[in-house]
């Protein structure tokens, strides 16, 4: 939801900025430019937005989307794939120039609001095609952590898999929830609202993934004790466990 310096927070949000498409609208196919209204229209209205409406905002028959298509599962299959590579484009920005990215976020025009939205209906949609779609931004997210590892400026996890799971999820979640209690907004007023929340999380998060929140790593340890060494289980020497 928030769009901090560094490439470590990057991992865990979808920038707003617009997303560069080197296409003219004559290069576009029937096809795509069909998918590209139907990712406006799902953004909008959600997945229940019928093959008239997409047509009608096309300018094409229904007929001509089921042609295509043959099927809204199909339709929607191709525009996930289509958002994902927007939002890898994002994330490739964000890499290149971490802290003007920030800034860049914070005060810039051009919202690429639609994929934002369409991000989030997709995930609230639920089923397989949500648990897949988070799959990829999981996917998308482990470049970004590795080169933040690799270059030292996020530390390394015990479970990199399972970090990286649930700092996705906790990014998306938290602009869901933004979502959902924010009915009859359109994807524009939807990111409005987002920059408009970013001053006053900005510091907390930072604080968050700089400073940490507990004083002790008491916790933390005692809890990697037990992972490593449950009560009742010999180690490797087969002597009894000092933890038992």
């Amino acid at each position: 939801m928030l769009h901090v310096t560094g490439h470590a927070y990057s991992i865990l949000v979808v920038g707003t900025a617009g997303v560069p498409d080197e296409r003219s609208v004559s290069d576009l196919t029937a096809r795509a430019r069909i998918r590209d209204v139907a990712i406006e229209c799902f953004a909008e209205a959600g997945f229940g937005a019928s093959f008239r409406a997409i047509a009608a905002r096309a300018g094409v028959s229904p007929g001509l989307i089921t042609h295509h298509f043959g099927s809204k599962a199909i339709l929607r299959a191709e525009c996930d794939a289509e958002v994902l590579r927007s939002y890898q484009v994002l994330k490739t920005e964000a890499i290149a120039d971490p802290s003007a990215y920030l800034f860049a976020r914070l005060t810039g025009p051009g919202v690429a609001s639609t994929v934002v939205v369409y991000m989030l209906r997709a995930i609230h949609a639920g089923g397989e095609p949500a648990r897949q779609f988070l799959d990829s931004l999981v996917d998308q997210a482990r470049v970004v952590m590795a080169e933040s590892v690799a270059s030292g400026l996020a530390r390394p996890s015990r479970d990199e898999e399972a970090r990286l799971r649930y700092l996705t999820h906790q990014a998306m979640g938290a602009m869901l929830v933004r979502l959902v209690t924010s009915p009859g907004l359109t994807p524009d007023e939807f990111v409005a609202s987002l920059h408009d929340a970013e001053g006053e999380a900005v510091l907390p998060i930072l604080e968050l993934y700089t400073e940490g929140l507990l004083t002790s790593r008491q916790m933390l340890d005692d809890y990697v004790e037990h992972l490593w060494e449950p009560p009742g289980r010999l180690p490797k020497d087969g002597s009894p466990s000092q933890t038992a």
